[in-house]
């Protein structure tokens, strides 16, 4: 927070393929879901400290996240992280924004789903995710290759060199939807855990938790009251006309999860400082 005040900056970590949550565009800007959370949060920051704050973004690697927020060479990261109880010794998390969860992305003949038939099979994964925790708990007899990032993972698919790719469920369709030829691959139906969406902060700054916090659950409140804003944001993302159109299920599931984490809290108040 002193940090913050003192220079008007929040500086913040993203992945730049995470679509629909974070990802570079055609212009090379980052933009996404979460980007649009980190820019309410920069506003709720402005709102507590009486000035500008201006969100200047750093795209990192997924192994990168975690040692740029102990460094302090960012203080969030918002992409498509979850909880994990080995993450938690190192950084603290925010409150859920996003549900989702491991599946797997395979050729369209293939019949690879459960873990069963994963034995003995080459599974992309990206290194040190919850994707490759869940596949190593459920099938640790799967061959694991450790992929740069999400596009190498897609181009091996393409090539044979493995059998599935690993990843966040949302992310897979996101990325099946916007392919010329979709019907090539599909989503195994089978999901490897169920994981929740957050931020990412550096340890014991409870002050700054608290302004992020606030700001992801006055978010939150606005969509459930069906407030436009709010409405407008979720809809770009995930709504019935954009790139990465959620299940009825899934969009069932991610309104539950906003619902439960409003819930969990006190109502925040819909103007004014979070300290108020």
């Amino acid at each position: 927070m002193e940090q913050i005040a003192r220079t008007g900056v929040l500086t913040a970590g993203t992945s730049k393929d995470a679509f629909p949550y974070a990802y570079k565009n055609k212009q090379g800007d980052l933009v996404g879901y979460s980007i649009d959370m980190m820019q309410r949060i920069s506003q709720e920051l402005a709102l507590e400290l009486g000035r500008p704050v201006r969100l200047e973004l750093k795209a990192l690697d997924t192994d990168e996240r975690i040692p740029m927020l102990a460094s302090s060479k960012v203080s969030l990261v918002c992409d498509a992280s979850s909880f994990t109880w080995e993450r938690d010794r190192k950084v603290d998390f925010s409150v859920s924004y996003g549900i989702t969860g491991t599946q797997l992305l395979v050729p369209s003949d293939s019949s690879l789903s459960s873990p069963e038939s994963l034995l003995g099979k080459r599974v992309g994964v990206l290194p040190r995710t919850t994707s490759e925790i869940a596949i190593r708990k459920h099938q640790p007899e799967a061959i694991m290759v450790l992929m740069e990032d999400r596009d190498s993972g897609y181009q091996a698919l393409r090539a044979g060199e493995i059998d599935a790719f690993a990843d966040d469920g949302v992310l897979l369709y996101s990325w099946l939807a916007r392919q010329p030829k979709p019907a090539l691959f599909k989503v195994a139906a089978d999901a490897y855990s169920k994981e929740d969406i957050a931020c990412m902060l550096p340890q014991d700054d409870s002050a700054f938790q608290r302004i992020v916090d606030i700001a992801l659950i006055r978010y939150m409140q606005g969509f459930l009251d069906r407030q436009t804003k709010e409405t407008a944001i979720f809809d770009q993302w995930f709504g019935p006309n954009s790139a990465a159109p959620l299940t009825v299920d899934l969009r069932e599931l991610s309104i539950e999860t906003m619902q439960l984490m409003v819930d969990l809290k006190e109502e925040a108040p819909a103007t004014g400082k979070a300290s108020q």
